[in-house]
């Protein structure tokens, strides 16, 4: 009987405790006043906003970011201590003065940009310099010159030329002679160059100019 008792004493002990405390922490939050944070914020010149700005209030769980202009607003507490903080700028913060008259405050702030010089660091190749000098002495270099020339033959240059894509150029009289054909079928037939008397004619006055034994 007696562990029972004790147990629930110790119980009814704690849960006093328990909200006491809860008691004493509502009457400090109705006793500060609540103020409306709001501002911009801006790089170092003051010539762009600086948007996605961490804002918060640590160990109380309130906090916003800057919006795609630099502005932000959020409701703090008399005596907060509000931090600023964004990747690459200097952290800033700002306390919020006790007793004030007024229920806002407005910011521009303006972040600076946290520049860390890192050690210098040289990447070997090889452990020592020794090794690296070996590897080098025993080095087949390719003479540039004939890759060059290999890139440059008339085989391997009509292979690019096969394997290359149309230009716009190309592209575009392509398009040019679909068009032409298009209209061609739509408003008349398409001429037979067998059937054009004046094709036969300038064929017969060749002939008889001699032209095709000049080019034999």
């Amino acid at each position: 009987m007696k562990k029972p008792l004790l147990l629930s004493a110790t119980f009814v002990f704690l849960m006093g405790i328990f909200f006491s405390s809860l008691e004493v922490n509502a009457q400090d939050v109705q006793e500060k006043k609540v103020i409306q944070l709001s501002g911009i914020i801006l790089n170092a010149d003051s010539t762009d906003a600086v948007a996605g700005v961490n804002i918060y209030v640590p160990k109380k769980g309130r906090g916003t970011s800057s919006g795609r202009f630099g502005y932000f607003s959020m409701p703090v507490l008399e005596g907060d201590s509000v931090i600023f903080s964004f990747i690459g700028l200097k952290k800033q913060t700002f306390k919020i003065p006790d007793n004030m008259k007024d229920d806002r405050i407005s910011l521009i702030l303006t972040m600076q940009v946290d520049e860390i010089a890192l050690a210098e660091i040289e990447v070997m190749p090889y452990p020592t310099e020794e090794e690296f000098k070996q590897a080098v002495i025993a080095l087949n270099m390719v003479d540039p010159l004939s890759i060059s020339r290999a890139n440059m033959s008339p085989e391997m240059l009509l292979r690019w030329a096969e394997s290359m894509p149309a230009s716009g150029n190309e592209n575009f009289r392509y398009f040019q002679q679909g068009q032409a054909i298009q209209n061609q079928d739509l408003y008349g037939p398409r001429t037979l160059r067998l059937l054009d008397p004046f094709a036969w004619g300038q064929f017969i006055r060749s002939i008889k100019r001699g032209d095709l034994k000049k080019q034999d």
